[in-house]
C-alpha cells in the first residue's frame, strides 16, 4: 500500500509538471517571437536558439522565467550588436521586471506599449540608435526603479509624467537631445510679479522621493537647475545650455542650432606660464671643467653620427625615394629594435584633415551613433555650415598601432579619396592625431539610410517598381566606374544592400565602410614577418596591394538584385538562402514573375526579363563565364527603361512618384 501510494503521489507530481509546461502562456511567447521578428541582424548569433516551435522560451539566451517557469520575469541580451526595432508586443510579457537591451543597435522608437508592463523595475535601453521622443506613457510604470536611456538619439521634451514614479532610484538620460526645462518643482516658486507663493506639493523630478541618481549631461536642457536637485553633481548637468555661467555647458551657437556645430578652435600662446628654466641664468660653460666639456661634445657628435648614420641606411633601402620614417619599437627586452616602415609624404596630399575637436563637436560629443562593430563604430553628425556627415572610428588602442596599420590607413584615405562618381560615397577627410590617439574616415552622409532598411523592415513597399529600376541601374554605374574607370580599379570589400545607402531622392551611393576590416587582414599578415636585426625599409609597393575582388563583386550585384526585386534577404533562417529559392524561376518565363516581391502592385515584365537575365550571368560558377560590369550596366540601361512615358504606363500612381521626385530634387 505504501509502494502504491508513492506511486500516486509520483504521477501526481508528474502531471504538475506537464500541465505547468503546457500552460505556458501563448501570448508572452507570441511577444518574444515578435521580438525576435523585429531584429533584422544578429552577428552574433545570441537569438540563435529561439527557436519558433518551442512553446517553451525559458531556455532561450537571454531569457530568465519564474521560479514555477510560467511567465517570463527577465529579458537581458546586452552587447550583441543587435539590428533592429523594439516590438511593440512586448508588453504582452505582463510578469517582467528586468528589460535589458544595452549596448545594441536598436533603431526607431521606443513603444508605448512599455507603459503597460506594470511589473517592470528595471528598463535599460542604454546605447542604442532610438529616436524620437521619450513616451508619456513612461510614467504609468508604477514599479520602475531604474531607466537608462543613455546615449540614444532621443528628442522632444521630459515628459511631466516622470513625477509618477514614485519608486524610481535612478534616472540616465545623457548624450541624447533633449530640450525644454528639467521639469521639476520643489513646492515653493516665485510668480510672473516676483511675490513669493507655495505650491501644494513638490512636481516633476522634485516628488520623486526615492531618486538617489539623475544623468542629464550633453542635452540641450535650458532655464535652470532645479534647487530641489541641487544634491546631485554638476556633472549631471554639464553639455546643456542652462542658465548657470558653467564653462561645461554647451557654447550659444550650438544651443540656438539646436546641434553640435564645427567650431574650430584657435589656440593662443600661452606667455604667462613659461617653463621655469627659461628664467633661470644657465651657467656658462667656463664654470665647468674643460674635460666635461670636451667629453659632452665628443658624446654628442657621436650619438649625432649614429642617428645620421640610422637616417641614411634607411633611406638607402628606400631606393632614395622621399618618405617618412616610422620607427617600430618591437623587442619586450631593453635593446631596441626597428623596423623602419616609409610613408610618402605625398600620399595624402589634397586630402582633407580634420581635426578631432571638430568631429567631436559636429557629433555631438561622439553620442550620435549610427552603427558599430568590433574594430569600429560610425557616428553621425553635421558640419558647421556643411554637409552631414558619417564618421567611422577606428576602435584600435595606441600600443597595438603598428607602422603597418599606419601604413595601411593612409593608404585606404588616398585610395578611397579618388573616388569621385555620382553612385558612389565621398570622403571628405580624415582623423589622425596622437593624443588622444585618433584614427577616422569621414564620408559624406546619405540621409535616407541604407537599402537593406528599406527593404526589410516597414518601408520596403515604399519602394515602387520604378524606384527599385532607378536604384538597380545606380549601383550598376558605381559599380562599371568602380571597376572599369578608375585606374587602378576599386572593389567593394563586402557588396550588399547594407553597403548601398540612399539619398533623398533614392540615388543609390555605394560606400565601403568594410574597409578597415581588409586593413587589419592585411596588417596581421606582414606583422609577422617583421625582422628584429636591425632597421629595414618596407615600401608601400614591397606590401600587398588593396585585394582586388571584380568578380566576388559581379556575383555579389547578381544577389543584389534577387534581394532588390524579391525583397527577401539573401539568407533567412526559416526562408533558407534566396539563390537557391530563386533559381527554380530564373530561367522560365512562365513562372519569372514568382520572384516578384508581393508588396508591389505592379512591375514590368520587360524589365524584370533583363534583370534575371543579368542575374543568371552574374551567378555563374565559373568566374570565366561572366561578363564585365560595363557590359552588365549596359544590358541594364538599354533594356530597362525609366522614362516618365513608362512610368505612367507602368502605374496609376506615377505621377505621385514623379511629384514627389521633383520635390526631393
Amino acid at each position: 500500500m505504501r509502494n502504491l501510494a508513492f506511486f500516486h503521489v509520483f504521477l501526481l507530481g508528474l502531471l504538475l509538471i506537464c500541465v505547468s509546461t503546457l500552460a505556458f502562456p501563448v501570448n508572452e511567447v507570441y511577444a518574444l517571437k515578435s521580438f525576435k521578428e523585429a531584429i533584422y541582424e544578429d552577428p552574433l548569433l545570441v537569438l540563435s536558439n529561439w527557436q519558433a516551435l518551442d512553446s517553451d522560451p525559458c531556455d532561450w539566451s537571454g531569457v530568465s522565467c519564474s521560479i514555477g517557469g510560467d511567465h517570463v520575469i527577465k529579458l537581458n541580451i546586452s552587447g550583441a550588436s543587435l539590428k533592429g526595432f523594439l516590438a511593440p508586443e512586448l508588453y504582452l510579457l505582463s510578469s517582467l521586471q528586468e528589460l535589458i537591451l544595452h549596448g545594441n543597435s536598436l533603431i526607431g522608437t521606443i513603444p508605448k506599449e512599455i507603459g503597460l508592463l506594470k511589473n517592470l523595475k528595471v528598463l535599460d535601453l542604454g546605447m542604442n540608435q532610438l529616436t524620437g521622443p521619450i513616451p508619456p506613457e513612461i510614467g504609468k510604470l508604477s514599479s520602475i526603479m531604474k531607466i537608462n536611456l543613455q546615449s540614444n538619439g532621443l528628442t522632444g521634451r521630459l515628459p511631466p509624467e516622470l513625477g509618477s514614479l514614485k519608486y524610481l532610484e535612478e534616472l540616465r538620460l545623457d548624450r541624447n537631445k533633449l530640450q525644454g526645462a528639467v521639469l521639476a518643482s520643489n513646492g515653493s516658486d516665485f510668480d510672473v510679479h516676483g511675490m513669493y507663493v507655495s505650491s501644494i506639493k513638490p512636481t516633476g523630478l522634485c516628488s520623486l522621493s526615492q531618486l538617489k541618481f539623475v544623468d542629464l549631461s550633453y542635452n540641450f536642457f535650458i532655464g535652470s537647475i532645479p534647487k530641489c536637485l541641487g544634491y546631485l553633481p554638476r556633472s549631471s548637468f554639464q553639455g546643456n545650455c542652462l542658465e548657470n555661467k558653467d564653462p561645461k555647458q554647451r557654447p550659444t551657437v550650438q544651443c540656438v542650432n539646436g546641434s553640435a556645430p564645427n567650431l574650430k578652435s584657435h589656440p593662443v600662446a600661452n606667455t604667462d606660464h613659461r617653463p621655469a628654466e627659461d628664467n633661470v641664468k644657465h651657467p656658462t660653460s667656463t664654470s665647468r671643467p674643460a674635460w666635461l666639456l670636451a667629453l659632452e661634445i665628443v658624446t654628442g657628435v657621436m650619438a649625432g653620427s649614429i642617428l645620421l648614420v640610422f637616417l641614411v641606411s634607411a633611406l638607402q633601402k628606400c631606393k632614395n625615394k622621399p618618405c617618412i620614417i616610422i620607427p617600430w619599437k618591437k623587442s619586450a627586452s631593453r635593446k631596441e629594435d626597428y623596423t623602419a616602415i616609409c610613408v610618402d609624404p605625398e600620399m595624402l596630399k589634397g586630402v582633407t584633415k580634420l581635426s578631432r575637436q571638430e568631429l567631436e563637436e559636429a557629433c555631438e560629443d561622439f553620442s550620435n551613433i549610427i552603427g558599430s562593430s568590433p574594430d569600429s563604430q560610425v557616428y553621425k553628425g553635421t558640419m558647421k555650415g556643411g554637409p552631414e556627415i558619417a564618421v567611422i572610428s577606428f576602435c584600435v588602442k595606441e600600443e597595438h598601432w603598428t607602422g603597418y596599420l599606419e601604413l595601411y590607413f593612409q593608404t585606404e584615405v588616398a585610395d578611397l579619396a579618388r573616388l569621385n562618381h555620382d553612385n558612389t560615397g565621398k570622403l571628405l577627410g580624415y582623423c589622425r592625431e596622437s593624443s588622444p590617439f585618433t584614427r577616422m574616415l569621414v564620408f559624406e552622409y546619405a540621409s535616407n539610410g541604407t537599402l537593406y532598411e528599406h527593404l526589410h523592415y516597414g518601408e520596403g513597399c515604399q519602394l515602387s517598381w520604378m524606384w527599385r529600376m532607378r536604384i538597380i541601374i545606380g549601383i550598376a554605374k558605381g559599380l562599371k566606374y568602380l571597376h572599369t574607370e578608375l585606374n587602378p580599379p576599386f572593389t567593394i570589400s563586402e557588396l550588399n544592400s547594407s553597403a548601398v545607402y540612399l539619398t533623398d531622392d533614392f540615388s543609390p551611393k555605394l560606400v565601403d565602410f568594410e574597409s578597415w576590416k581588409t586593413i587589419l587582414s592585411r596588417s596581421a599578415k606582414n606583422s609577422g614577418t617583421i625582422s628584429n636585426k636591425g632597421a629595414i625599409c618596407v615600401l608601400p609597393n614591397a606590401l600587398e596591394a588593396r585585394h582586388l575582388d571584380i568578380q566576388g563583386n559581379i556575383y555579389a550585384f547578381g544577389i543584389l538584385l534577387l534581394e532588390i526585386v524579391s525583397g527577401r534577404p539573401p539568407y533567412c533562417e526559416d526562408k533558407g538562402c534566396l539563390l537557391d529559392w530563386a533559381k527554380e524561376y530564373l530561367a522560365v518565363p512562365e513562372v519569372m514573375s514568382y520572384v516578384v516581391d508581393p508588396e508591389l502592385k505592379h512591375f514590368g515584365n520587360e524589365d524584370l526579363e533583363v534583370i534575371c537575365k543579368v542575374v543568371n550571368i552574374c551567378i555563374q560558377p565559373s568566374s570565366n563565364s561572366r561578363t564585365s560590369m560595363q557590359d552588365l550596366c549596359t544590358m541594364l540601361e538599354s533594356g530597362i527603361d525609366t522614362s516618365i512615358t513608362a512610368q505612367m504606363r507602368a502605374s496609376s500612381w506615377a505621377w505621385a512618384e514623379l511629384a514627389f521626385s521633383s520635390m526631393s530634387s
